[in-house]
């Protein structure tokens, strides 16, 4: 995670990251543990049949549909439902899933992200080619089929051809162009040049970009920030604490209307996604 400044006025020289993280409230008793215990294994037992299934799914789905995933991007948004329901997050969904070629760009709260997206529609995560190496994620990335971004310019041309081609396959690759997550409760400005990539002439006519907001409700009397992951905090004790809670809080995942990509910039491309996540984010809190 790195630091791209703050999306709401604030004196100078004074970031998000400056906030104090809630305390986190891991286990602290066995009926906390088992708590933990009961979640955990059912959420790993979901996972683990989820990805074990999924193989002979596509290769089956592979001989009739090449690159599309018609089953397995279905397969996937049921195994992030269930894992959800086990771990007794409230989810729910509101919007249509676009129509037609496109991507989808979404604001960045919590590792939480990765099921509250996949639950809402088929998508596939975009991510630094780093992670492909983290033990234990490599296995889920590869599953998932997340496409994978190298900054390095020698490879640019390459990597927009198979963003090409994937798109053209009917691939709903998803970025987060905020490039770090947040605390859940604010929206970091979206980075520009990551909307270069959509305005490649070999992409598909009447590319869209379909703009995602997933609000995070914390369990009642938990400090509003409860599901964000963000700056130095780390991934365990974060994953404990939200096993451990006694009451949980629920997800809202909001499909805004597509955004055309023809007629715009990189710059008036970004500010418009930017504007329709954040009106997801002002609506739900008023």
């Amino acid at each position: 995670m790195t630091d791209t400044g703050c999306a709401d006025p604030r004196p100078a020289g004074v970031t998000w990251r400056d906030g104090v993280p809630p305390p986190l409230k891991g286990p602290r008793g066995l009926r906390d543990w088992l708590r933990v215990a009961r979640r955990g294994a059912a959420a790993v037992a979901i996972l683990l049949l989820g990805v074990v299934l999924i193989l002979p799914l596509r290769l089956v789905e592979r001989a009739f549909h090449g690159r599309r995933r018609p089953w397995t991007g279905p397969h996937v948004q049921l195994v992030c439902r269930l894992t959800l329901a086990v771990m007794g997050i409230g989810w729910e969904r509101r919007g249509t899933p676009m129509q037609g070629p496109g991507a989808v760009v979404s604001n960045h709260s919590s590792w939480l992200d990765i099921l509250a997206l996949n639950a809402a529609m088929p998508v596939f995560f975009v991510s630094k080619a780093e992670v492909a190496g983290w033990p234990g994620v490599n296995i889920l990335t590869r599953v998932t089929d997340t496409h994978f971004v190298v900054r390095d310019p020698r490879l640019a041309r390459a990597q927009a051809r198979e963003f090409a081609l994937r798109v053209g396959a009917g691939h709903r690759l998803l970025f987060f162009p905020e490039g770090t997550s947040s605390d859940g409760r604010r929206l970091l400005p979206f980075k520009p040049t990551l909307f270069q990539g959509f305005l490649d002439p070999e992409l598909p006519a009447g590319l869209a970009i379909q703009p995602v907001t997933a609000v995070y409700r914390a369990p009642l009397d938990a400090d509003p920030r409860f599901y964000g992951w963000w700056g130095d905090m780390e991934l365990g004790p974060h994953l404990l604490a939200v096993l451990a809670a006694r009451r949980q809080g629920r997800i809202t995942v909001i499909l805004h209307d597509p955004v055309r990509v023809a007629g715009h910039t990189r710059k008036t491309l970004a500010a418009a996604c930017e504007q329709a996540v954040r009106g997801g984010l002002d609506r739900l809190d008023a």
